[in-house]
C-alpha cells in the first residue's frame, strides 16, 4: 500500500466532504453480534453528540471528488479547478477498520461524487458497506449517501447495510435549482427517497410477525438544503422542509449557509468569505419550533411574515406577534401552551407539568427549575407573580428581553450562539 497517496487521497477527500452537513447523532440501535468489530448503539456522528451528552466522531469522506455534474455551487463541480482523487474500494474498508481500531472514529460518513452514473457510484458505496458489515464483521454507524438516479435494487440493499441515508435536495425550491444546477431536478430526490421509506415501512411490518426480520436503515433518512445560493426566502426554505417532513418522514433536514468556491460565477451572489452563520442558526431554531415544539410552519412564517427575525428567536417573535394569546398560567396551561412561552424548553415544560400535581407552583421555583425567567415573565403568570407585560407593547417588550441578553452576553463572554438566546 502507498501510504504517502493514501494520504494524499484523505486529504483531499476529507476536505471535499466537509460541506456535506447532512449527519447528527446515529440513533441507531445496532448491536455487537458474534464478537465483531464496533457498536452503533448509543453513538453516531463525527464532532456531533449522543442523548447520554458524549462527543462522538466519524470518519467523513467521499469515495471521489470526480462528478459528472456541474453544479455551480458545489466544490466538486466539473469545470472547478481542483485537485481531484478517488478512493478504491478495498482502501476505505481498510482506512475504516483501521481508525476504529485506533480509536479514532466509531463509523463512517460515505458520501460521492458522481462520476460515471449514478449506478457505476452507488454500487461502490453499496459494496464498501457490505464489506464492513460480512467481511469484517464491523458493527459500527454507516451513513450513506443515496446517489440520485440510482436503481431501486441498489437503493433497497444498501439499505440493508446502512444505519442511515441521506440524499440531498440542494437548493429549496425546483425554480432555485434550476439555476445553479439545470442537470438536477427534485423529482430525482423525491423517488429515492420515496423507495427507501416505503422498505422502511415493509421491514417494519414484517418485523412485528417476524422478530428475525433484519432491520433497513433503522436511524432514517435525511437530507440537505443550501442556503443563500439562491433567492429564496424563509418561508420557502422552511415550507419545503416541512414537506419533507411530513411526506418522507425524514429525521432530520440540514441548512448548510453557501459558501462561495467560484468568485467569478455571476450566477452566485458575493457574500465575502463567511456563510450566513446567524440566517442558518434562525432556520435550525424554526426546525427545533416543528420538531419538538408542536408549532406548524405557518405559525411562525407566511406570507404576512415570510423571514425570519435577525435580531431575536422565531419562538420570541411569535410571541411578539400573538400578544393576544398571552399571559399563560403555568398552573393551568396545557403542556402544549406551556412550550410556546419564550425562555421555556422542552424539558423545563416537563418539569413544569409534574411540579404542579404536588401545588401551586410560584416563581422562585421556577428559576429553579431552569427557566429563562427574565425572558418568560412578560409572557406567564404563576402563583405569587404580577404579569409583567401589563400595558406594555411589543417592541418595549422586545427591547427590555433584548438589553438583559446583551448585559448578559457582555458578562459571560465568550459566548456563542445559543438554540434559543
Amino acid at each position: 500500500m502507498n501510504f504517502d497517496r493514501i494520504n494524499e487521497k484523505l486529504n483531499i477527500l476529507a476536505d471535499a466532504a466537509k460541506y456535506d452537513v447532512s449527519c447528527s447523532s446515529s440513533g441507531s440501535k445496532r448491536k455487537n453480534t458474534n464478537k465483531g468489530l464496533g457498536n452503533a448503539a448509543m453513538s453516531g456522528i463525527c464532532h456531533s453528540f449522543t442523548e447520554d451528552g458524549r462527543c462522538v466522531s466519524l470518519l467523513k469522506i467521499l469515495l471521489t471528488n470526480h462528478c459528472i455534474y456541474d453544479c455551480a455551487f458545489c466544490v466538486s463541480r466539473r469545470s472547478n479547478d481542483v485537485k481531484r482523487a478517488a478512493f478504491t474500494v478495498q482502501e476505505v474498508v481498510d482506512l475504516t477498520i483501521n481508525f476504529y481500531r485506533r480509536n479514532y472514529i466509531e463509523g463512517l460518513f460515505l458520501s460521492s461524487g458522481i462520476f460515471k452514473n449514478a449506478d457505476f457510484t452507488m454500487e461502490r458505496l453499496l459494496l464498501i458497506a457490505k464489506k464492513l458489515r460480512l467481511e469484517e464483521n464491523f458493527n459500527g454507524y454507516i451513513h450513506l449517501k443515496t446517489i440520485p438516479g440510482a436503481s431501486d435494487e441498489l437503493l433497497k440493499e444498501a439499505g440493508l447495510y446502512a444505519d442511515r441515508m441521506s440524499i440531498n435536495l440542494e437548493i429549496p425550491t425546483e425554480q432555485g435549482l434550476k439555476m445553479v444546477a439545470p442537470e438536477k431536478s427534485h423529482e430525482d430526490v423525491k423517488k429515492p427517497l420515496g423507495v427507501i421509506q416505503q422498505q422502511m415501512k415493509e421491514f417494519n411490518a414484517e418485523r412485528k410477525l417476524i422478530k428475525s426480520t433484519p432491520t433497513f436503515v433503522p436511524a432514517g433518512q435525511s437530507t440537505q438544503m443550501v442556503i443563500g445560493a439562491t433567492p429564496e426566502n424563509d418561508m420557502q426554505i422552511m415550507y419545503t422542509a416541512n414537506q419533507y417532513y411530513n411526506d418522507f418522514k425524514l429525521k432530520r433536514v440540514y441548512y448548510s449557509g453557501f459558501i462561495p468556491i467560484n468568485h467569478q460565477d455571476k450566477m452566485l451572489p458575493s457574500i465575502g468569505t463567511q456563510p450566513p452563520l446567524l440566517r442558518e442558526n434562525r432556520l435550525y431554531q424554526t426546525d427545533w419550533l416543528m420538531r419538538f415544539y408542536q408549532f406548524d410552519v405557518h405559525e411562525i412564517l407566511n406570507q404576512q411574515n415570510p423571514h425570519l427575525d435577525t435580531d431575536i428567536d422565531p419562538k420570541l417573535s411569535y410571541a411578539l406577534r400573538n400578544l393576544h394569546l398571552y399571559p399563560i398560567d403555568i398552573n393551568t396551561a396545557d403542556y402544549h401552551l406551556i412550550l410556546r412561552i419564550p425562555g421555556i424548553g422542552v424539558q423545563s415544560a416537563k418539569k413544569i407539568v409534574v411540579a404542579r400535581k404536588f401545588g401551586k407552583i410560584y416563581s422562585y421555583q421556577l428559576k429553579r427549575l431552569g427557566i429563562a425567567y427574565n425572558r418568560a415573565k412578560f409572557f406567564m403568570t404563576c402563583a405569587d407573580d404580577q404579569y409583567q407585560q401589563k400595558d406594555l407593547i411589543a417592541p418595549q417588550i422586545k427591547q427590555r428581553i433584548l438589553s438583559f441578553s446583551k448585559s448578559k452576553y457582555l458578562k459571560n463572554q465568550p459566548n456563542q450562539l445559543n438554540l434559543f438566546d
